[in-house]
């Protein structure tokens, strides 16, 4: 299983260890979790060997260190959009995808994929995308998931409401590759 770096941030042992960036921190600063902090900072640095030490000690799963991929979950009620989204993800970088195109089975892909990031339409057409941001919200097991909106029919005043509903981000459709990989980077840049 190889890691491509010695040393890893909290951002990137979250990942990998499929937690929130502040499970980690609480494993470092309780000494579960072997590292040290950069001098004259509060980030945390944790060396790979320590880290496959502790997942082992602790049972947590060790594919999240081969892969290590970033993972995007595409929800859109059209097939066309989706295949199309998928495909160029998929041919462009090194993301996992997978997608959905109902309301329930995006939730259902949710528990089982545990995306980093959630592409999703607010226009789902079987219930109002709000309804499953607030179950990813809700989940305990997706607290790392960012949620990144897209219409192409909504107001800009109804876009500024996102953000206190649960968005993480939003892409007014259509949108270039580079608008659509620049919201995913920027949902998923975890501070160390």
């Amino acid at each position: 299983m190889p890691i491509e770096k010695d040393v890893l941030t909290t951002g990137e042992v979250a990942k990998i260890c499929n937690v929130a960036p502040r499970t980690v921190s609480k494993w470092f600063d309780s000494g579960s979790l072997k590292g040290y902090r950069i001098p004259g900072s509060r980030d945390r640095r944790i060396p790979a060997n320590e880290l496959m030490r502790f997942m082992r000690a602790h049972g947590i799963p060790l594919e999240g260190l081969s892969s290590g991929r970033t993972r995007v979950l595409i929800a859109d009620p059209e097939k066309d959009v989706v295949d199309t989204l998928a495909r160029i993800l998929t041919e462009q970088t090194s993301y996992e995808v997978r997608t959905a195109t109902a309301s329930f089975s995006a939730g259902m892909e949710c528990e089982r994929f545990k995306p980093h990031v959630l592409l999703l339409d607010m226009h789902m057409g079987d219930a109002d995308a709000r309804l499953l941001v607030e179950q990813v919200r809700r989940s305990e097991n997706l607290q790392i998931t960012k949620i990144v909106g897209m219409s192409g029919k909504l107001t800009d005043g109804q876009i500024q409401g996102m953000k206190t509903s649960g968005f993480d981000g939003f892409l007014k459709k259509p949108f270039q590759v580079r608008q659509l990989v620049d919201a995913i980077e920027a949902a998923t840049n975890l501070v160390a």
